[in-house]
């Protein structure tokens, strides 16, 4: 697919004031193509996708220290590489620096690497101020604001994952390219801070923009997740599709959303299908944690339905067995112990929850904080959920249930944690003598479902009333 015609050359990147240290053109415009290609999520078929384009610009100019920093930057985000479990990936980062210490690099550049080197070690916070800072002389740069977008996701910061695009807004035009991904991203934003009706408006304006902007669709399938709009969440999506499939890396995720409607609207064997036609042959096309985690949440909310999906995990186990030890993100870990505990596989579960004890005592970064802090207790509740221990379970859970959203994720992804409770509240099958898991898991229950309960019984008065 081909979105852009065409890509800025090194004069075209000074004129916007973002000027980068190479004198190759190729160069140059093989890192506008890999930076629109990430922000469009999809692979630009003439250059031959994203990993040929990377190729091609390391070729054209091997010494070009903005593309290696973007390149690295990519393998953070997308691919979760950390220097601590990846001596290769170390051996690039360090040659990074050495490339930058020997370079006469811009200040904005030495800012990418500075920004690119904290998150390979876990310090993504951190590395997100470089960013920031990056952006308060230029915000115009359009990495800087694609990258630290991608980590407050991470992160679970809410707030700035809205108000960072929100700054920059106001010095972006339409002429600039990439202009119109901007309304998805801050559209993403207003979603996960509760500000739907805007939302929506932003969402719906990057799609006038670019009916192909996937982030767009995603950000208004949030919206209308959100506000119960399940039907209309369904013809949305189902009616826009030939735009957002071209965006190939983020539509097992879109499969996702529009299954999720179909399981809140109790069409489960709908649900089903989509993840066997849809979802399944992409994730076996690809590798990583995303692929767990779209899959391990949707089978958990089937089953949290006494929806009988048979054998499904057992694919999804075969990648999470390979992440156990990884921990780059707590929102990554859950999804991994979710996969092993839907298999069955008992073991590995314990293993991991091991594997997270000891990367909480020897860790680094702000992973480690977070998981030994919320992850970890998560982690625990499902390895307990998956043994039928609910007591346990809710032990680990109650102390935690305010702070879910800081393990990353949207709010839609990481309200399962919530699920767990509604699951054991309906099966009634936790230790009765244990008095205080029994009130916390009502006290949960209560507070989870309560606006859900009012709303029913608001609607039913109006109805009789009428």
């Amino acid at each position: 697919m081909a979105l852009h015609k065409s890509w800025r050359d090194c004069q075209a990147w000074r004129d916007e004031k973002l000027e980068m240290t190479t004198t190759s053109n190729e160069a140059s415009k093989m890192f506008d193509a890999i930076l629109t290609q990430y922000v469009g999520w999809y692979e630009e078929e003439s250059l031959g996708g994203l990993e040929k384009t990377m190729q091609t610009m390391k070729q054209a100019d091997p010494d070009f220290v903005l593309g290696q920093a973007i390149c690295n930057g990519l393998s953070c985000l997308g691919g979760g590489e950390s220097v601590y479990t990846n001596p290769k990936f170390k051996e690039t980062i360090d040659n990074m620096l050495t490339l930058a210490s020997k370079s006469n690099i811009t200040q904005r550049e030495q800012g990418h690497v500075n920004a690119v080197k904290l998150w390979s070690e876990g310090c993504i916070p951190e590395a997100c101020l470089e960013w920031e800072n990056i952006l308060l002389t230029h915000p115009t740069d359009m990495m800087a604001i694609k990258f630290a977008h991608g980590s407050y996701f991470y992160l679970g910061y809410q707030e700035q994952l809205r108000d960072s695009v929100s700054r920059v807004l106001p010095h972006w035009s339409s002429d600039i390219p990439n202009y119109g991904y901007l309304m998805g991203m801050y559209g993403f934003g207003l979603v996960e801070t509760n500000f739907y009706d805007k939302a929506e408006k932003y969402a719906k304006k990057g799609l006038a923009i670019n009916p192909c902007d996937i982030w767009s669709s995603h950000a208004n399938a949030h919206v209308l997740e959100m506000t119960g709009k399940q039907q209309e969440g369904i013809n949305f999506l189902t009616s826009t599709a030939d735009d957002w499939e071209k965006c190939d890396m983020l539509v097992p995720h879109i499969y996702w959303h529009l299954a999720l409607y179909y399981i809140e609207k109790g069409d489960y064997e709908q649900a089903l299908s989509i993840y066997d036609t849809e979802m399944l042959p992409r994730f076996k096309k690809s590798t990583g944690v995303g692929r767990v985690s779209n899959g391990a949440s949707l089978l958990q909310r089937l089953e949290f339905n006494n929806v009988n999906v048979g054998d499904r995990w057992n694919d999804l186990y075969e990648e999470a067995k390979l992440h156990i030890d990884e921990h780059t993100t707590a929102y990554g870990d859950m999804h991994v112990v979710m996969a092993c505990v839907g298999a069955k596989q008992r073991d590995t579960a314990k293993q991991m929850v091991q594997s997270v004890k000891e990367f909480v005592q020897n860790g680094f970064g702000h992973s480690a904080k977070v998981i030994s802090e919320v992850g970890q207790p998560m982690i625990e509740a499902f390895e307990a959920y998956g043994r039928e221990d609910y007591a346990t379970a809710v032990n680990h859970l109650y102390p935690v249930r305010y702070r879910v959203t800081s393990v990353g994720g949207s709010n839609a992804q990481v309200f399962m944690s919530c699920h767990v409770i509604w699951a054991i509240w309906c099966r009634k099958q936790y230790t009765v003598d244990l008095q205080w898991s029994s009130s916390c898991m009502y006290v949960l229950f209560v507070e989870r479902c309560g606006q859900f309960i009012a709303d029913c019984l608001s609607h039913a008065v109006t109805t009789q009333r009428t």
